[in-house]
């Protein structure tokens, strides 16, 4: 027989027993996976672990309610996981984010780490299922093919909530900037080249309009997010959980999470299709999309600060050298950039996981989770951080874009309503050639009085609808 060490106890499963640390809350079938899947170093993701845990403490009430089994083990039940919700027993967690088995092993670590602890509350040894039991009492009625899809749901619209926060208030930011800067002239570029003046604050309110539709259609897409297979079981027929049950525990996860969840008319449609969770991704992936053009954009705008564009200044955060003193890098900037290319990435795991999947069920839901809670996350992170430390603090060198737009032969276009475009063309060369402004070449030629060249080259008037001086 074989010898168990004092600090281990041994548990049983359908492949044979294992020596678990008597320590640990998780058992047999989180070790095996914790052998089988050292891949990426992380663990799975928290808040889908909270999300887990929240349908596990919903089955339980519901269970109180039918009297499936004991109240005892119903109330015990309930108080793991609030322990476990209230922060406790995070290191128990500890299958990996990248794993086969389509969630198999995260719905297992959270069956044996919940049953671990209630039988502890009733004064029990930690590994002793004939009190409680993983399967039998924490997942009856449930398989992960119907926990996992509804948990990742719940914990998607969770973040997605937080990330619509995060737009507006960067939208806010924006449009603040598009007031303080509303009386600014400066040089409108197209294809890196000179193009017409324009307001400064005009680019920061084209930047909030684009921040704008990415926050309402995050908002939106919470719609999809909230129908939810719990009660399906395995493939969405519904198999070993009563009708009541369903619609308990819906009610229940309805009250605990304050969440608009719904339960599937079709459970085998969430149950085996991703393309939920590929639209939340694409929605991710177009907002980072303007995130990418604005952090590009604000580089290009406050570069130099003498050898480049140099119309405005980005907060300076840290030091940008180890060995030319005094530069400053556009750190925060560079940093939302990169946050949106990890999440363009990212999106295409999700869309490479979702149609991989086969008949009634998706195998790559733990890709799927992992690489979408991961862009809700650091999106949102990353939007406030930008938001905070950039944004805010953006100041705008007005003598520098003033001089830019005068030196430039823009204002020939301003021209082509009184002159037509071949002589505004024969204007702007010559100035060019020259070296002087299109007024002064302008004024030189007497095509026009000197007050109608105000009159047109009213640089308020230039930046507006219409054309200039009529």
């Amino acid at each position: 027989m074989e010898e168990v060490p004092d600090h281990s106890r041994k548990e049983q499963d359908s492949l044979g027993s294992m020596v678990i640390p008597k320590s640990a809350y998780y058992g047999i079938h989180t070790v095996r996976a914790m052998d089988n899947f050292p891949v990426s170093g992380r663990p799975v993701n928290p808040h889908l672990i909270h999300s887990m845990v929240t349908v596990k403490k919903a089955a339980a009430l519901a269970h109180m309610k039918m009297n499936t089994y004991q109240l005892e083990i119903a109330l015990v039940i309930v108080q793991a996981c609030d322990d476990i919700l209230e922060g406790q027993y995070k290191e128990q967690f500890t299958v990996d984010a990248l794993q086969g088995g389509a969630g198999t092993s995260t719905n297992m670590n959270v069956n044996e780490v919940i049953a671990n602890r209630a039988i502890e509350l009733l004064g029990g040894k930690r590994g002793d299922y004939s009190r409680i039991h993983p399967l039998d009492h924490v997942n009856c009625c449930q398989s992960t093919n119907d926990v996992y899809p509804t948990a990742l749901r719940m914990a998607a619209i969770g973040q997605v909530r937080k990330l619509s926060q995060a737009f507006a208030s960067l939208q806010e930011a924006l449009q603040e900037k598009e007031h303080e800067f509303a009386d600014v002239l400066k040089l409108g570029r197209t294809e890196l080249m000179d193009a017409l003046p324009m307001m400064a604050g005009q680019g920061f309110g084209a930047y909030a309009k684009a921040v704008a539709r990415d926050r309402w259609r995050l908002y939106k897409v919470e719609e999809r997010l909230r129908e939810i297979n719990i009660g399906g079981t395995a493939i969405g027929t519904g198999i070993n959980a009563p009708v009541k049950y369903t619609f308990y525990i819906t009610d229940i996860l309805q009250d605990l999470t304050g969440y608009g969840l719904a339960r599937s008319e079709y459970p085998m449609d969430p149950t085996q299709n991703m393309d939920v969770f590929v639209e939340v991704s694409g929605l991710l992936k177009a907002a980072s999309v303007n995130l990418l053009k604005i952090s590009n954009d604000l580089r290009l705008l406050a570069s130099g600060p003498t050898g480049g564009f140099g119309e405005l200044e980005l907060p300076a955060v840290q030091a940008g050298s180890s060995i030319m003193p005094g530069k400053v890098n556009p750190v925060m900037a560079e940093m939302i950039g990169l946050v949106a290319m990890r999440v363009i990435a990212n999106d295409s795991a999700v869309t490479m996981a979702a149609a991989s999947g086969q008949l009634e069920l998706n195998a790559f839901m733990p890709l799927i989770a992992d690489a979408l809670l991961e862009s809700l996350e650091i999106l949102t992170r990353g939007v406030r951080l930008f938001e905070e430390r950039c944004i805010r603090g953006i100041s705008i060198h007005e003598d520098r874009c003033i001089e830019m737009v005068e030196n430039s032969t823009v204002l020939a276009t301003a021209l082509v309503g009184h002159i037509g475009y071949e002589k505004s063309a024969e204007i702007a060369k010559q100035a060019r050639r020259e070296g002087k402004t299109v007024r002064c070449v302008l004024l030189e030629s007497k095509i026009l009085t000197d007050a109608e060249v105000d009159r047109i080259l009213s640089l308020y008037q230039v930046t507006k609808p219409g054309i200039p001086g009529k």
